[in-house]
């Protein structure tokens, strides 16, 4: 059988495909690609112009000409961070070399901005403002966990960097199950001025660091508060440590001294939820 006699449109997407020597085309042809990834010149520039919604752009490290350039240049006019990495980390989110030396990750939302995130939390009314600023967090599901937990604690958005972190993709927007379209998440370029900009606007920030002498539960969470949790392994980078109000830990016990990324955001974030509402019924 040739490729152009098969009607692909009309058989199961369960179909098991025949060994590739069946058809005058490779299997390589077919897409395996995940679905919030796109890789190649012309399919990212085209993409890019039909206004398509990217996460970030990858491009490899030693990879420059004109064509590379125009990506580079539409991807700026739209907000869209570009990054250069290694080919090698290229040829792994693509699952294939066959790459052109571009990968864009699309994106499950637009992010929003700092400023539209404090114009949420100040027209939310009877409430105050709680919000989730993430020092590197990398893994989506991770992400993706911490704003579930943070829709459901009362928080009215997530702060997160541009560089160095996770995404708005769809594999976080799975993992969040479906809170990421309830809950704004801001990227910034930098995570250090945003918490000064929070201060401005009167926040109070709390930082988890496990070495910290003060109990999470020693700290008023009824003002404006700033949750800001470290990244997986890393924790707080030493100018975010350094920009908390307060640092605070969670007692453990036993050989466990630190817990998850998601789950410690949790248990801070249930205890503004728990202050919150036992003020309110004083």
């Amino acid at each position: 059988m040739r490729a152009k006699d098969l009607n692909l449109s009309v058989l199961p997407h369960t179909l098991r495909v025949l060994p590739s020597q069946t058809f005058n085309f490779k299997l390589s042809t077919l897409n395996s690609l995940p679905m919030d990834r796109l890789t190649g010149i012309h399919a990212i520039r085209e993409a890019l112009e039909a206004g398509s919604a990217f996460d970030r752009i990858l491009i490899a490290k030693g990879r420059q000409d004109t064509r590379i350039e125009e990506i580079v240049q539409l991807a700026h006019a739209q907000n869209i961070p570009v990054r250069f990495e290694d080919r090698s980390q290229l040829d792994r989110l693509a699952n294939s070399r066959d790459h052109q030396g571009v990968v864009a990750i699309a994106a499950a939302r637009p992010p929003a901005t700092l400023e539209s995130l404090l114009d949420h939390a100040n027209k939310s009314k009877g409430q105050i403002g709680l919000i989730v600023l993430l020092d590197g967090v990398e893994d989506p599901h991770n992400l993706g966990a911490i704003i579930r937990t943070a829709l459901a604690a009362g928080a009215h958005g997530i702060v997160i960097p541009e560089r160095r972190a996770a995404g708005l993709t769809d594999t976080v927007a799975r993992a969040s199950a479906g809170a990421l379209a309830h809950l704004p998440v801001a990227k910034v370029t930098n995570l250090v001025r945003a918490m000064e900009d929070l201060k401005e606007a009167g926040y109070w920030l709390v930082g988890l660091d496990e070495t910290a002498e003060k109990n999470y539960t020693e700290v008023d969470y009824t003002t404006p508060t700033g949750v800001v949790m470290g990244g997986e392994g890393n924790g707080l980078h030493e100018l975010t440590r350094k920009r908390c109000d307060f640092l605070v830990s969670l007692p453990t016990t036993g050989p466990v001294k630190s817990l998850n990324v998601s789950v410690a955001t949790g248990v801070v974030l249930f205890e503004a939820l728990r202050q919150r509402h036992s003020k309110r019924n004083q």
